[in-house]
Order: C-alpha cells, then structure tokens, then sequence
C-alpha cells in the first residue's frame, strides 16, 4: 500500500526559508515522477513543482526562483526547499505520485496524481 507521509511545515516571516519532506512507501519510487501542490483557504489546489523519474524538474511561475524540489531515491524521499518565502505562499502542501512509473504527461494537473500524503500546513506571516 502506497503512502506519502509530508513534515517540515511551520509558521515562519516573510523572507524565511522551510524544507518539506515527503516520505514514500510501499513501493519503490525511483521510477516515479514526485510532484507538490498545495491548498490555501477557499481556494482550489494548485500545483507548486514536480520531478520526473529522470529528474526534469518543473515549477509554478510564482515559485520558480524561490523553491527547488529534489529527491533522494534512496530514501524514497522528495523535498521542497522553499526560500524567500511570502505571505501568498501560506497554504497546506500535498505530496503526490502518479500510479504509474515513467509517468511523462501533465504534471501541472492534480488529476494525473493518484496518491496524495496528508498535508502539512506552512504559513507565512508578514
């Protein structure tokens, strides 16, 4: 049984860093593509940054020179390093894997993701 445990979230201040982990079982991740997305009050879940099998990273615009996901297959792990953190960044993050390995379609679409960890909430005062 796949599961996704995420840890590292906090309340910071703008301009403060935090790195989230997610911890992955019950399979062997090395051929899966690793994504975060996250869900702030009253709004829909969107997606923050991924890593595919081989590595190719991708990023929400408004994150991309601010956060940097990385994995350590063996650890079965993925993070995000998140720096310069603002307000607009508070919301709960999810850690998600796709079913299948060598996944190589739309990582942006939370739809492609059939697993998902319980969150981890990061707020960001200002």
């Amino acid at each position: 049984q796949v599961q996704l445990v995420e840890s590292g979230g906090g309340l910071v201040q703008a301009g403060d860093s935090l790195r989230l982990s997610c911890a992955a079982s019950g399979r062997t991740f090395s051929n899966y593509a690793m994504a975060w997305f996250r869900q702030a009050p009253g709004k829909e879940r969107e997606f923050v940054a991924a890593i595919s099998w081989s590595h190719n990273t991708y990023y929400l615009d408004s994150v991309k020179d601010r956060f940097t996901i990385s994995r350590d297959n063996a650890k079965n792990t993925e993070y995000l390093q998140m720096n310069n953190l603002k307000p607009e960044d508070t919301a709960v993050y999810y850690c998600a894997v796709p079913n299948f390995p060598y996944y190589n379609g739309n990582y942006y679409n939370l739809r492609e993701y059939n697993y998902w960890g319980q969150g981890t909430q990061v707020t960001v005062s200002s």
